[in-house]
């Protein structure tokens, strides 16, 4: 157990003079008052990490001392002494919040194991309170790199909206760091503290999407076995981060209106409404304005969505975030991967600073985390890239095209290519990894002549 700071109250001098000896053999610091005025004095003067209260004093009882200390500090434990001990004072000392309650005559072995308990409490709270305040430090603006103009406004227009409780609607081209954003919406507002819960709308299929979101009642379809939960029920008390909400079906559309006006709604298969207290944050890389022309997206919910805009810019109109970007993930990676690599030759990062990143922010990223486990030194050099970034050589297909489209068909199959290859070509994997749906990634496949295998 660790030495603890621990005040010492009672209104019997030598009470307080042995309980104060024998804590102080054991290695504490103590601290003595004669009086529940005199403790508050102290409580407010100097840190205590422990009070150790008589019950019935003269002029200030012991719960009433225990109301003073947790209104100057909730966070000290209290531990209440008494030769008075009953049922009911004990449940009204731990209603006031007591750590403990002991009785007169005091066994000093108990006492020590008590306050060894109380102690082991207050250090796993408080090393709780330390995670929870790193995550949350972690999250506020991590990996929102941007030295560039736009970004700065992109960050700026995030700590302003952040505080509040208003739907954001995210978009920016696939991988341009939407879900980051999204974090850092959470991680600075009232909300910190409880859930973020996220789910991406492409990435099932419609009768498991609605299930997802709202949740089912047992028995609602075949293999619904138990009753679920679904995101929304989870993220109450916190914030729910839609991704790729653009691609949403029209009947999923209409519930999620409801979810937006009402912030109730019912499990799959169920008649109960649920009311849920959650703040929505969606993304999308679609043009909502051109689906809602096409009839593709709702109006009234595209209204409801927009209420704050946060547009981030492609990487291609930001070069000057590149650089920094660039050290960040190189040090990522380097440090996860336990390579010694630490910088990149001239070539390299004159290859890297010109290329135009059409995954943009993610793309950039697994290209450095590919360089770093390829790099045949501490510094990756030329060969250590991607064919299609090395300037006058020819890539898998022959060489560089000239015409724009040819070299855009280029780049985007390169891109399709190397992450079928990281994910040992798994077609879900890779296709989350370059923001699409499985079916656009199949139908890109066949244009550019890939294989990959099908999932398992």
């Amino acid at each position: 157990m660790d030495a603890l700071r621990i005040l010492v109250v009672d209104d019997e001098a030598a009470q307080r003079e042995l309980i104060g000896g024998f804590l102080r053999k054991q290695g504490h610091e103590v601290l003595l008052a004669g009086s529940g005025a005199e403790a508050l004095a102290r409580v407010r003067e100097t840190r205590v990490d422990l009070v150790l209260s008589d019950f019935k004093m003269a002029g200030m009882s012991g719960i009433e001392l225990l109301r003073g200390v947790k209104a100057v500090n909730p966070e000290i434990p209290f531990i209440l002494v008494t030769a008075y001990g009953t049922v009911e004072t004990a449940v009204q000392a731990m209603k006031e919040g007591a750590a403990d309650y002991l009785t007169k005559p005091l066994d000093l072995e108990e006492l020590l194991l008590r306050i060894g308990r109380v102690s082991e409490q207050v250090r796993l709270q408080s090393a709780v309170r330390e995670l929870q305040a790193h995550l949350v430090e972690r999250h506020r603006l991590e990996g929102i790199i941007g030295e560039s103009g736009r970004m700065q406004e992109v960050l700026a227009l995030v700590k302003r909206v952040a505080p509040s409780d208003a739907t954001v609607l995210i978009r920016g081209e696939s991988g341009t760091g939407k879900e980051l954003v999204a974090r850092a919406l959470h991680f600075n507002s009232p909300r910190a503290a409880g859930p973020l819960v996220t789910l991406n709308c492409a990435a099932l299929p419609e009768h498991l999407l609605e299930s997802e979101l709202f949740g089912h009642e047992k028995g609602a379809f075949t293999g619904a076995v138990a009753q679920r939960k679904g995101r929304f029920e989870q993220a109450d008390g916190g914030s729910i981060f839609l991704d790729e909400i653009g691609d949403l079906s029209p009947a999923l559309q209409v519930k999620l209106l409801r979810v937006l006006q009402e912030r109730q709604f019912e499990r799959l298969g169920g008649n109960r409404t649920l009311a849920v207290n959650v703040r929505i944050l969606a993304a999308t890389h679609r043009d909502l304005e051109q689906a809602m022309r096409d009839g593709a997206f709702r109006e009234d919910l595209y209204y409801r969505l927009n209420v704050v805009t946060i547009q981030i810019p492609p990487l291609r109109e930001r070069r000057e975030d590149i650089p920094p970007l660039l050290d960040h993930f190189l040090r990522k990676f380097a440090e996860k991967n336990r390579r010694a690599v630490t910088g990149l030759t001239a070539a390299a990062r004159d290859a890297l600073l010109r290329y135009d990143y059409p995954g943009n922010v993610r793309e950039l990223e697994n290209l450095v985390e590919r360089a770093v486990l390829l790099a045949r030194g501490p510094v990756i050099d030329l060969p250590d890239l991607p064919v299609t970034l090395r300037p006058g050589e020819r890539g898998p297909t022959g060489p560089e095209p000239s015409r724009l489209p040819d070299l855009l068909a280029s780049i985007e199959r390169e891109a399709i290519r190397a992450a079928l290859e990281r994910h040992g070509g798994v077609q879900t994997q890779a296709a989350a990894e370059l923001g699409i749906s499985e079916r656009v990634l199949r139908y890109k496949m066949r244009k550019h002549g890939l294989e990959g295998r099908p999932d398992s």
